[in-house]
């Protein structure tokens, strides 16, 4: 080259592109994402598309300093049992009162969840996420949503038995049910295990009832991750024994019923012929409506004749202090009604809903007391809006125009808080992620008695809050567990009150 390189180079450049010599074959963009040379356009960090929903985890208190192997009060629950009258003759003393109280206890119980990395995955997850704290990260998490979960529907103590024996009818119409004799078995379903089966959707996302997978618990064998295993009733109760109806034709239908277990939220039922009766339905009321033979996998005779609902290793969530007999809660289930369908909730044509007004009448009557919240389902959320604005209540609603948008209106209303007209007081209505449809609960949160020496009606107890683990290595895996150690003390379980068996409608 002489002294001008840079114009020797673009010279040499340009009879080499008219050449038919390598640098024809330039780098083109690659056919598919896995060849040529090309980077992968990877968004850093992982996206984390699943609820975390614990409302009222969030809103309990959480009191430290718990001890020994339970917590232990008293209540006084009457200061006048037997209603002495105060007046007083002239130079005589008074009658002697009564006092009522009531003794209280609750076993702690541990809880929590564990997960592992292997070695490699920390290898291959480098520059692009920390697995090992996004392990950590996920199991505390998913241990605050069972925490949640047990708050609201652990279940150590409310047995519920055999189920009922179904009784049914047949009909030669409504279905298409071949001729023949048909055996109806079913299953009463605490909270724990109904969500099993018709979907959680906290901590995940997509879950519904899905008959070919859905399954009744039973007795449920877990085994740990230091090996050792774990028994505990799954949430269901013992199956109920067979019954049997004739069906004729082709288009046959058969209508079941099973008094109301308390304890259950829904109901399992299995049908075909007897021995071989298969999952077909899971039911938010005590009925069920057959028009086809049964599409799921898990069969009756596979569940253990053994009631189920209780678990040692749970405390009493909110729903079964409720339900336990003694607690003078209010639970008030809904009528059967017409099989299959129910009886839904009712509007008493003045903007209410003539069940919540029965409660808080009861409540006003024996407790002087009104809850704080409602929690429902989504389902019932809409069943309560219909009602009242549809019997009476659009009256009474107010409608917002924008000024400057006067063509367009908002369409849609929702109910988010409900008057207890007996106290004067508005009390929201909140859906829950796990309350089933078909229940509603009614939550108080505070007492309106004066020096009652309750600071929180409803609290955690802990001996030891959320604390994590780094197991010592024994195999090439990092472990981690997070666990906590408490129990759930309601010193007002009477200020509670579930409306279940409600029909959707």
């Amino acid at each position: 080259m002489g002294a001008n390189n840079t114009a020797e180079t673009l010279v040499l450049l340009k009879t080499a592109q008219m050449s038919p010599d390598d640098l024809i074959k330039s780098f083109v963009q690659p056919g598919t994402a896995t060849t040529g040379l090309q980077a992968y356009n990877l968004e850093a960090p992982s996206k984390k598309l699943y609820p975390v929903l614990t409302p009222l985890r969030n809103s309990i208190a959480r009191i430290g300093g718990g001890y020994a192997i339970q917590a232990n009060w008293k209540a006084i629950t009457s200061i006048n049992v037997s209603n002495q009258r105060a007046g007083v003759a002239e130079g005589k003393r008074g009658g002697v009162i009564n006092h009522a109280q009531s003794e209280y206890f609750a076993a702690f119980r541990g809880f929590g969840l564990e997960n592992n990395v292997t070695f490699e995955a920390n290898y291959a997850s480098k520059n692009y996420e920390d697995v090992k704290a996004l392990a950590v990260q996920s199991t505390l998490e998913a241990t605050m949503i069972q925490e949640e979960r047990m708050i609201l529907g652990g279940n150590t103590s409310v047995a519920m038995g055999t189920t009922p024996t179904p009784t049914l009818v047949g009909s030669t119409t409504g279905g298409t049910l071949a001729a023949g004799t048909w055996s109806v078995i079913c299953v009463a379903l605490g909270l724990q295990a109904y969500l099993d089966m018709v979907g959680v959707n906290n901590g995940s996302i997509g879950q519904s009832l899905t008959l070919a997978s859905a399954a009744v618990p039973g007795q449920i064998s877990r085994t740990n991750a230091d090996g050792s295993t774990d028994t505990f009733g799954g949430g269901n109760a013992q199956k109920s024994a067979s019954a049997t109806v004739a069906t004729t034709g082709a288009t046959g239908s058969i209508t079941g019923t099973v008094a109301v277990v308390n304890g259950a939220v829904g109901y399992a039922w299995f049908w075909g012929a007897a021995g071989s009766e298969v999952l077909g339905a899971v039911t938010s009321i005590n009925s069920v409506l057959i028009t086809a033979a049964a599409s799921g996998t898990q069969t009756a005779a596979s569940l253990a004749a053994v009631d189920s609902s209780t678990s040692a290793i749970d405390f009493d969530g909110l729903l079964y202090q409720a339900f336990k007999p003694g607690s003078n809660a209010q639970v008030v289930s809904q009528p059967t009604g017409t099989a299959g369908v129910g009886t839904p909730l009712t509007s008493d044509g003045a903007g209410g809903i003539v069940e919540f007004e029965a409660m808080f009448i009861n409540f006003y009557n024996k407790y002087r007391l009104s809850p704080t919240k409602i929690y429902v389902s989504a389902q019932e959320l809409v069943n309560i809006t219909k009602k009242i604005v549809a019997n009476g209540g659009a009256p009474l609603l107010r409608l917002n125009v924008s000024a400057d948008n006067l063509g367009s209106i908002q369409a849609g209303v929702k109910v988010g808080e409900y008057l207890n007209k007996v106290m004067g007081v508005m009390v929201p209505l909140v859906v829950h992620p796990n309350v089933p449809a078909g229940t509603i609960f009614f939550f108080t949160e505070s007492l309106p008695y004066p020096l009652s020496n309750v600071s929180n009606v409803v609290q955690m107890l802990m001996r030891q809050d959320y604390y994590q683990l780094e197991w010592p290595l024994r195999s090439r895996k990092y472990e981690y567990g997070v666990y906590a150690d408490g129990v759930l003390q309601h010193y007002a379980p009477f200020s509670m009150g579930v409306l279940n068996n409600i029909a959707n409608g």
